[in-house]
Order: structure tokens, then C-alpha cells, then sequence
């Protein structure tokens, strides 16, 4: 098979791959839909790339050159334009830079000074340029999503980076004549060229889909275990911790005690206020709370104005004086409702692991039972659960 077959076989497969991923386009969250047009803009102008290489003569020599790997060089761009929107990063105008300079090169020795050799190179500089900014990109720090789809993708880029430095040092040294042609059979790495070029836009375009689909995985994941209005695990994710707490403690291992907190007099703010009021109230004590509990404890929102911390103090001196600095961070924290100064209390009934409760839930209750004790005491104070 001579590398023009290879051009037009790889080109169909790309324009087929980018329809189809055009085609899932608008299933996509919005959040996502920017990135995946970019790489389906990529994955189309590298396909009109091979397009163009793969019919050499229909064009002169230094127009095919300039268009074909041109559009090559865009659609690299494009994927890592694909790349930075996909992990919520800001891409300036300066990316097209090593796109803009190499077109210019390889204008400059296609019609003016004929050089194929130079041209392979300032090609390959801008290929790496790019590729090690997508590879940067995807090993960021700041997105520790680490799914399968996203190190295959990396592989991808990685592989492409090390042919295109291999691919130039090899030219370099190869002293090849003005004439050589990357569509001809003069050698075997024009062969091998188009099919490593099929890596990004063909099994690349895959993993990115995949990576598309990992990340929704991922938000519906969330959303099923998040209260949406605070952000906090909800009771759901709360009975999933707890009984691992639980199982934990029943095999000798850390105990844990459990904190209630309800928010005092929270129907009269719905009441005089309105619930939207009274949804902010809520998210200004969640704030409070996730701001004041400690590494290793875990916060949730059971349900309503509750709340529900499982802490890791062992003793009942260390719960309750736990509980009572989360109560006094609320109460010194004042709320604004408009003009009006709305204060906020909080009280709390805490209950210790206890090898005689035969579940999460029979400890549960019994903070539940010390917190209803602390609101018939008169409200904003704590409870300790015999």
C-alpha cells in the first residue's frame, strides 16, 4: 500500500469519527460541549490534511505543502485548545503562535528557498511544541481526575511527541534531496508517518469520548450523593460513612462519636423572610461548619435545618468540646438578611460510639435524642447522650 492509499483511507475514518462525534455533541452537558468542538474542529482539519497529501499533484507543490500541514498544525491546536476547556483552563490567542510561525516557514522554503529538510523540521519543532503542552495539560496537579480514558489519551500524546522527535532526528541526519516527497515510496517512514498521524484523530478522538463519558459518570455521581443547596454530602452518603465508622469501631478499631446539629427558630426565618432567606441561611451555616470541622471529620446534611458531623474524638470530653466550638462558631458568625441582622443558633446533641449499639443507626438515634434534650433545655447549647 502506497502512502497516498494510506492518506485516503485514514482521512475517511477520521471524517467519519469526526461526524460521530458531532452527532453526540449535543448530548453533552454544556459544560463540555466547548471541548468537544474543538476536538471534533481538530480531528476535521487534520482529516482535510490528510485529504490534500493524499492528492499531491492536483495542487502545486508548494501550496499542497503549505495547506496540508497548515490545517495539520491548526488541528493540533485545536486539541489542545479541546484539552484546556475540557479541565476549565484559559487558553489565549497566543497558542496559534507555533501554528502561525511554522506555516510561515514552510511558505518560506516551499516557494522562495526550496528546502525539504528545513521544512521537516520547523514542522516538527511545532508538533512537539504542542504535543508537550497537551501532555502538560493532562498531567495537571489542579485536575486529579486520573480515569483510564484520560491515561490513554495521555499515552496517545506521548507516543506522537516520541515519533516526531524520532521522525526528525532521523530526516536530519538522512540528508535528503530537495525534491523528497512524504507521499512517495522513496521510504519506508513515509508509510509509517499517516499511520502514526491516525493515533490523535482515531483511537485520540475515542479516549477523549470516553473521557467525556467518565467525567458525566462522575456529576451524576455527585449529584446523587451531594445536597444541591449546601454542596454537603447528604443522608444518603451520611448512612454510607456512618456504618463505616461503625464497622470500623465494631473491629476494634478507632471510635467515632456523632454530632446533630438543627438550626434554632429556623421555621420563623422561612416565615418572616421567605424560603429563599432561608436557603441562604442554610448555606451560611454549612459554610460555618465545613470552615470549623477538622481533618478526618465528616460533615453532611441529613435533611431540613439538620445537620449531622461524625467525629473522631474518643473520649466524651473531647466530642462535647468539639461540638461546643462548632456551636459557637455559628453563634459568633452573624447573618444578614438585607438591613436586618438575623442571629443564628445551633443546637447540638452528640452521642459516643457504644460497643451495646448494634448499628449506625441506633447511634444516630441516640444523638438524635440528646439534641432534642438540648432544644427542651432552652436551644443553642450542646448534649451529651448517656
Amino acid at each position: 500500500m502506497d502512502p497516498s492509499t494510506v492518506f485516503i483511507t485514514i482521512s475517511l475514518i477520521m471524517y467519519a469519527n469526526g461526524g460521530v462525534l458531532g452527532l453526540i455533541h449535543r448530548d453533552l452537558p454544556a459544560t463540555l460541549r466547548p471541548s468537544a468542538k474543538s476536538w471534533q474542529t481538530g480531528t476535521l482539519l487534520i482529516a482535510l490534511g490528510c485529504t490534500i497529501f493524499a492528492f499531491p499533484t492536483v495542487l502545486p507543490m508548494p501550496v499542497t505543502v503549505v495547506l496540508a500541514n497548515g490545517l495539520f498544525l491548526l488541528g493540533l491546536t485545536a486539541y489542545l485548545w479541546s484539552l484546556q476547556k475540557f479541565f476549565g483552563m484559559r487558553h489565549k490567542p497566543l497558542l496559534l503562535l507555533p501554528a502561525g510561525l511554522a506555516i510561515l516557514g514552510v511558505f518560506w522554503f516551499s516557494a522562495f528557498h526550496p528546502n525539504t529538510e528545513v521544512r521537516i523540521l520547523i514542522i516538527s519543532a511545532a508538533w512537539l511544541w504542542l504535543m508537550v503542552a497537551s501532555v502538560m495539560t493532562l498531567t495537571t496537579k489542579l485536575h486529579p481526575e486520573w480515569a483510564l480514558s484520560r491515561k490513554m489519551l495521555l499515552s496517545i500524546f506521548v507516543a506522537v511527541l516520541a515519533f516526531t522527535a524520532a521522525r526528525a532526528l532521523y530526516y536530519a541526519q538522512l540528508r535528503i534531496a530537495p525534491d523528497f516527497s512524504i507521499t512517495g515510496n522513496a521510504h519506508w517512514l513515509n508509510l509509517a508517518t499517516p499511520i502514526f498521524m491516525t493515533l490523535l484523530p482515531v483511537i485520540g478522538t475515542t479516549a477523549f469520548a470516553l473521557m467525556c463519558s467518565d467525567r458525566i459518570r462522575r456529576q451524576w455521581e455527585h449529584a446523587a450523593s451531594t445536597d444541591h443547596l449546601t454542596g454537603l454530602p447528604n443522608r444518603r452518603t451520611l448512612t454510607d460513612a456512618g456504618n463505616e465508622c461503625f464497622a470500623k469501631a465494631a473491629g476494634q478499631g478507632p471510635g467515632f462519636a456523632v454530632a446533630v446539629l438543627d438550626i434554632d427558630r429556623f421555621k420563623a426565618i422561612n416565615d418572616t423572610y421567605g424560603h429563599a432567606d432561608g436557603d441562604n441561611a442554610l448555606i451560611h451555616v454549612a459554610f460555618r461548619l465545613k470552615v470549623e470541622t477538622r481533618k478526618g471529620d465528616f460533615i453532611a446534611r441529613s435533611g431540613g435545618e439538620e445537620f449531622v458531623v461524625l467525629l473522631g474524638d474518643l473520649q466524651p470530653a473531647g466530642a462535647e468540646a468539639t461540638a461546643e466550638r462548632l456551636r459557637l462558631a455559628v453563634e459568633q458568625d452573624m447573618f444578614s438578611i438585607g438591613d436586618d441582622m438575623v442571629p443564628l443558633t445551633i443546637s447540638i446533641g452528640v452521642a459516643l460510639y457504644n460497643a451495646d449499639d448494634r448499628n449506625f443507626t441506633e447511634t444516630l438515634r441516640r444523638a438524635d435524642k440528646a439534641l432534642y434534650l438540648a432544644k427542651s433545655q432552652g436551644r443553642n447549647r450542646v448534649e451529651l447522650a448517656v
